[in-house]
């Protein structure tokens, strides 16, 4: 059994992953109601907060599930705050010398990647492989507050990122869509929310950069457009508008994510068995539907991350150290920068 830590962020989080039943529990202590305040996250109050939570997250890990049967650590090692990162490195490193287990560092990229594949494990630990491998090679999207990328996973369960975006991430676009509109955080399930009563043909926004086969994202000149947009208007017709200014904000985001994705799609034609969505933003209804049609027109399975395992969690990082421990080729495994296990003495 691995027991899995993940402080990249502002989010403490445990879980325990038993190959042969799949995870078998998960403790997350949120810390968005203190960011709220703030309007972001604060990386010092993130690390108290880290400090604080993950003795009693691993307490009530234990007492619920065990840790008897625990053989590995794993961890988020990267991209994150650093100081949060540390506390959740510190903490493994110490429970690996209590449990007498080796401590495997998880990028925590990695962890979106496998995340769309949790469910598929947990219907049939047992067929799991087997039903792995007819969905390979695989092209998933990963949308977050942070990240943006497109990326494959191939037979042999290697990544190779194909693109990432040239300046905000398509979440962080969201969130300061959000403020420049005067609503709170975090902003994306806020304009989604306002978006739902809107007309997303509203506005016309920008889509992005570069001719239709170039993968890369660019999201700065939504923001500025938005932010000129919103200067023009008096205060009271911005507050009239506000539906119809998220519907469209927020079409032209998901009209980005899956422009580049169909263009990906479409070079080489037939070489993906499955698409993927994860990351933070992939909660996002708009986008979830829009990518399904995707993959429906090309007659692929679509797999998107449960609601639970989009953000940042414990559950992803354990998958993943399992999932790449029991790749075909290993030797490849670390393209998105997660280590090898470290025996901690």
């Amino acid at each position: 059994m691995i027991l899995a830590l993940e402080s990249s962020c502002d989010e403490t989080a445990v879980a325990v992953f038993d190959p042969a039943r799949g995870i078998v529990g998960e403790w997350i202590h949120s810390q968005i109601a203190l960011h709220e305040k703030h309007g972001g996250v604060v990386p010092d109050l993130a690390t108290r907060e880290h400090l604080r939570h993950f003795g009693p997250l691993l307490e009530r890990a234990r007492s619920e599930v065990g840790f008897s049967a625990v053989n590995q650590i794993a961890v988020t090692n990267g991209p994150g705050l650093a100081a949060c990162l540390a506390i959740g490195v510190a903490s493994a490193k110490s429970l690996s010398l209590a449990l007498r287990a080796p401590v495997a560092g998880v990028n925590h990229l990695r962890g979106h990647v496998w995340s769309p594949f949790i469910a598929l494990h947990a219907e049939a630990p047992g067929e799991f492989d087997a039903r792995l491998a007819a969905l390979l090679p695989h092209l998933g999207l990963i949308v977050s507050g942070g990240n943006t990328l497109l990326l494959t996973l191939d037979a042999q369960r290697r990544v190779t990122v194909l693109s990432s975006t040239r300046d905000d991430a398509a979440g962080e676009a969201l969130d300061k869509g959000a403020k420049l509109l005067g609503l709170g955080y975090p902003g994306g399930p806020l304009v989604e929310k306002l978006a739902a009563t809107g007309r997303p043909d509203a506005y016309d926004f920008p889509r992005g950069i570069g001719r239709r086969d170039e993968l890369d994202f660019s999201f700065s000149g939504l923001k500025t457009s938005l932010r000129y947009l919103i200067e023009k208007m008096p205060a009271a017709e911005v507050e009239a508008r506000l539906p119809d200014l998220c519907a469209s904000y927020q079409q032209a985001v998901v009209d980005a994510l899956v422009r580049k994705t169909r263009a990906a799609l479409r070079l080489d034609e037939g070489k993906f068995r499955s698409l993927g969505l994860s990351g933070g933003v992939a909660n996002n209804r708009t986008l979830r539907a829009a990518l399904g049609l995707e993959a429906q027109r090309v007659q692929i399975p679509f797999l998107a991350a449960q609601p639970k395992h989009t953000g940042d969690n414990a559950g992803m990082i354990a998958f993943a150290a399992w999932a790449d421990s029991t790749g075909v080729d290993h030797t490849s495994q670390f393209a998105l920068g997660v280590t090898p296990s470290l025996a901690v003495a």
